[in-house]
């Protein structure tokens, strides 16, 4: 579908407003059919009313004119606003799927695309797609039948003549054929560039401080030039196909149109023909010059249309996460998944890689009881963080299993999983909003009280009561007019709100100072009271109090004990502690 016939993919999108689309249909051929109207009045003006000299044929001819062209306006009212209103909603319904999509795609194929290019599609490629469904495709339509309604009159008129313009079809159908590809692919070219021009200024503004600490302004502005100057070369390349094309058929018609004049002329002259009909005829022929020269205009926003919705379309065919067992309850007898989770999490054999070949993890054992605080550390690299991704399901192991009280996590329903689940991550990001939204984001109807008693937990209580508005404070996109250290004690309150019974702090406190550290520290520890806690950190002042410490390198534990244990172990654990704090 997606090489072939991309309009099927939004197709599959209108067949809920086909009762509109319909309705929108027939009145654009009611519009079109009074639009070929006109010109055959032409006959009748010249034999009928000139030569005949008929007063009344002129005074109903003068009527017919009136009442066409207010019919014609009328329709034309009906057709575009029942086209655009089921086409917004079409497109409304794609862009809303897109997103819902994209939301759910895997983040490993998220991670490898640049965010910028992503966005793209909901944006640039929609809104292609937009101007395609609701304008493009409905004025090509009207001139399409507009055409061969005019074909069928001069057909109708002389059908010697008429074979003469025959000629010239196969030709005008061959140069459409021709240009349609290379336009499809030049709107292809354009809808890439385009991306790459949202992705690299996505990119640069995401990174503004960088770009500013290294003053590399000018290097930004050659990487968007550029970027401008492919997507500039990719539209002249379209505008010159298209405009060829227009040219050159529209200068086979102008020929055709001399070639009728004169066998129509002394077809006139011999008497096999009224004036009148020949007017009509060469009327039908110039007023068809419109309808081409449209549908030529038509066809390069067509194929750049068609483009974008297989851009679309190939989004859409990218696998989403697996959302785990649909029978849950038929797979695994005796368990109700509304019930707590205890919070035994026990790795069997996992193998894990990003890239074929380049294995992360290898051969991961671990068993985790209940309520224990469980420290992974090891360089930069190792596998820490992919350890607490595969927990929660962000990534699947390519071998082996990962069980939360004896069961695969694979047959968990995923939301259910994720939401006894709270993670602290390195980086906070917060959303725009108030306080009270970010600590108890994701919850349909949250409870005061319970925030409150997640900021205590979180120590950030008395931060927020300080404020004028206090929970309902603005805290800005990104969570900008807060501290890091406020920043991480919110994104604690937001993984404890939900009395998760795990919890994993992936590097939470590794881009603090020691005296914030410190803060934080302290909350962390109140939110892991109770609870199966996962602590991945590259520095050792948050691992000294966990139970067990885990000791990650190339992707294999190589060490475990308390905090004691592996200093008196010596090896690697006791040169990283030596290191971090020169003793």
């Amino acid at each position: 579908m997606k090489n072939n016939n991309p309009l099927s993919f939004v197709l599959f999108y209108a067949r809920k407003y086909v009762g509109k689309l319909i309705l929108a249909m027939l009145c654009m051929l009611a519009s079109s059919g009074l639009n070929v109207l006109p010109p055959y009045l032409f006959k009748s003006i010249v034999d009928d009313v000139l030569i005949s000299k008929n007063i009344f044929m002129l005074n109903m001819i003068c009527i017919s004119i009136v009442v066409i062209f207010g019919l014609k306006a009328i329709t034309t009212y009906f057709q575009r606003y029942l086209m655009n209103e089921a086409g917004q909603r079409v497109v409304m319904d794609i862009r809303i799927a897109l997103y819902d999509h994209m939301q759910r795609m895997s983040l490993k194929k998220i991670y490898a695309s640049r965010i910028g290019e992503l966005m793209s599609r909901i944006t640039g490629d929609v809104a292609t797609l937009q101007n395609l469904v609701t304008s493009t495709f409905v004025d090509l339509m009207f001139n399409l039948v507009t055409f061969f309604g005019m074909f069928a009159f001069i057909l109708y008129i002389n059908w010697k003549l008429t074979c003469l313009i025959i000629l010239v079809l196969p030709f005008v159908a061959f140069m459409l054929s021709f240009a349609a590809k290379r336009l499809r692919k030049a709107g292809h070219n354009v809808q890439e560039h385009l991306a790459d021009i949202t992705a690299t200024a996505q990119e640069a503004f995401s990174a503004i401080r960088v770009v500013r600490s290294f003053a590399t302004e000018d290097e930004e502005l050659e990487r968007f030039s550029k970027a401008n100057h492919e997507n500039f070369r990719a539209l002249l390349q379209a505008v010159s196909i298209q405009g060829i094309l227009a040219g050159v058929i529209e200068e086979f018609l102008i020929v055709a149109l001399a070639i009728i004049f004169w066998f129509g002329g002394q077809s006139v002259i011999n008497g096999t023909l009224t004036p009148g009909e020949l007017i009509s005829f060469t009327g039908y022929i110039a007023f068809m010059v419109q309808p081409i020269r449209s549908i030529m205009n038509q066809m390069n926003t067509l194929q750049t249309g068609m483009a974008s919705a297989e851009r679309i379309y190939d989004m859409l065919e990218v696998p989403i996460e697996n959302s785990g067992s649909e029978n849950f309850d038929d797979k695994i007898e005796h368990v109700i998944f509304s019930q707590r989770i205890s919070g035994n999490v026990k790795f069997e054999d996992v193998h894990f890689s990003y890239d074929e070949g380049q294995e992360v993890l290898s051969g991961i054992n671990l068993d985790v009881k209940a309520g224990e605080k469980i420290a992974i550390v090891g360089p930069t690299g190792a596998g820490k963080s992919t350890i607490a991704d595969l927990i929660p399901r962000f990534y699947e192991p390519n071998s082996g299993r990962i069980l939360i009280d004896g069961i695969d996590v694979r047959d968990y329903p995923l939301k259910e999983l994720r939401r006894q689940i709270g993670i602290v991550p390195q980086e906070c990001v917060l959303m725009k909003g108030t306080i009270a939204f970010n600590i108890a984001y994701g919850l349909k109807d949250y409870d005061m009280n319970k925030i409150i008693e997640a900021a205590e937990i979180a120590d950030i209580k008395g931060f927020i009561e300080s404020l004028p508005e206090k929970y309902e404070a603005e805290i800005g996109e990104r969570g900008v007019t807060l501290s890091g250290g406020q920043r991480q004690r919110i994104a604690i309150a937001r993984a404890v709100i939900r009395d998760p019974k795990i919890l994993i702090l992936d590097e939470a406190t590794s881009s603090l100072d020691i005296a914030v550290e410190r803060q934080v520290q302290k909350a962390l520890n109140q939110a892991m009271k109770g609870r199966t806690s996962f602590i991945i950190a590259h520095r050792l002042t948050t691992v000294r109090e966990a139970d067990k410490i885990l000791v990650l390198k190339d992707g294999k534990f190589i060490q475990s004990g308390t905090h004691e244990e592996l200093l008196q172990a010596g090896g690697f654990y006791a040169d990283l502690y030596r290191m971090q704090f020169g003793c």
